[in-house]
């Protein structure tokens, strides 16, 4: 299975009273998203599922990376990509979909680094994990202890 983890775009700072999740992408957020998408589409990037945190700003990342990638994909919310979750709750929500070739992502920090991580079978591993980033691993079973290999990251200043 070809795992995605896409950190969300760059987001609004909160307003007074407002609450962490329903902060939204900036319109440089959604810009810089864009253009690194557009040249992963071209690279033949095709999720065929797309798991999203509910926050406001990870389903609108989602959103982007469904139209620019695959706008046939299945967007599905996933709580357990949501800030504060473990990387171990959200590889039991992805491998629910083992059956899919291909499974985008969309969370936050540290969580997506601490998935990827999980995911290599390097606990101890350090990703600077850009807003916008996407990564791509490789796992060959849906185990509840998974072994991938990565494959490549690629940030937004890349695009």
């Amino acid at each position: 299975m070809e795992i995605l983890l896409l950190r969300h775009g760059i987001a609004a700072d909160a307003r007074p009273g407002q609450p962490d999740a329903e902060r939204a992408l900036t319109g440089e957020g959604k810009q810089k998203l864009r253009a690194l998408l557009r040249r992963l589409r071209k690279a033949g990037v095709r999720p065929a599922l797309i798991l999203t945190s509910p926050y406001l700003r990870a389903r609108q990342t989602a959103e982007i990376a469904r139209e620019m990638l695959a706008p046939d994909a299945i967007l599905v919310p996933a709580r357990a990509l949501a800030p504060g979750s473990a990387p171990e709750e959200a590889w039991n929500e992805i491998r629910l979909y083992a059956n899919q070739p291909s499974v985008l992502c969309s969370s936050h920090e540290p969580l997506c680094s601490q998935l990827a991580a999980f995911l290599l079978g390097a606990s101890g591993l350090s990703v600077d994990f850009k807003k916008g980033a996407l990564m791509r691993i490789d796992v060959e079973s849906s185990s509840p202890q998974p072994r991938g290999t990565l494959r490549w990251l690629v940030s937004p200043k890349l695009a």
